[in-house]
């Protein structure tokens, strides 16, 4: 890792998990109560990057708009099905836990920001064994501004005792590219990921598609 950075905040979905078949089953468990079509995987993955509330709305768009009461009541419907198998098909990314390993064994603080809800976000750390690699778990919450709202990022930072010109912030889409740059954070981008719209351009050393030769520890 650079010298010059002294803690790592990484994205959850689409940046150290693949989660997108879980939240597309739950997705369609809810259409599919709610009397409409399933959506494919690329689309849901296309709708992730938000937070749920956006992923359900972007859903029933998809499938023929909805008022607000039915999309509260398409919320819990995914909400319902989606607590109860949260990890039933998400994995790390292959080479994340070595990853995350080695930064701690240098003694880097890390931390996660995610849209995500705060309790899934956690329950699915702790699931997966990732949960001891953070200093720091935040998700989304009623108190707290989504992403690219550059709070939640500078929250995280400042509870890990680090400094955003210290940190680097790692994500897969334009969602963490904005909440970096408005956080004035520096910006490591995985290609791997769930990246729905197209970013600026990164410069090379700061892109990687491997965990195992990612550029943080250059």
């Amino acid at each position: 890792m650079n010298g010059a950075h002294r803690a790592v905040v990484f994205d959850l979905d689409g940046t150290l998990i693949d989660s997108a078949p879980d939240l597309h089953a739950a997705v369609n468990v809810a259409l599919e109560t709610l009397g409409r079509p399933h959506i494919s995987l690329k689309q849901v993955i296309g709708f992730i990057g938000n937070g749920v509330s956006k992923l359900v709305e972007r859903a029933l768009m998809a499938t023929g708009g909805a008022s607000p009461e039915m999309h509260t009541e398409a919320l819990a419907l995914f909400m319902e099905s989606y607590s109860a198998n949260m990890t039933r098909l998400t994995v790390p990314y292959p080479g994340v836990v070595a990853c995350l390993s080695g930064l701690r064994d240098r003694d880097i603080p890390m931390g996660l920001c995610t849209n995500k809800p705060q309790e899934p976000a956690q329950l699915i750390c702790d699931a997966l064994g990732l949960s001891s690699f953070f200093g720091v778990v935040l998700g989304a919450g009623r108190d707290m501004a989504h992403k690219p709202d550059p709070a939640p990022l500078l929250t995280c930072i400042e509870a890990l005792g680090a400094a955003p010109d210290t940190t680097v912030y790692v994500g897969d889409g334009a969602v963490d590219h904005e909440t970096a740059r408005r956080a004035s954070v520096p910006f490591r981008f995985f290609t791997g990921g769930y990246l729905n719209s197209p970013l600026p351009p990164i410069a090379e050393d700061h892109r990687f598609d491997d965990w195992s030769d990612h550029g943080l520890w250059q």
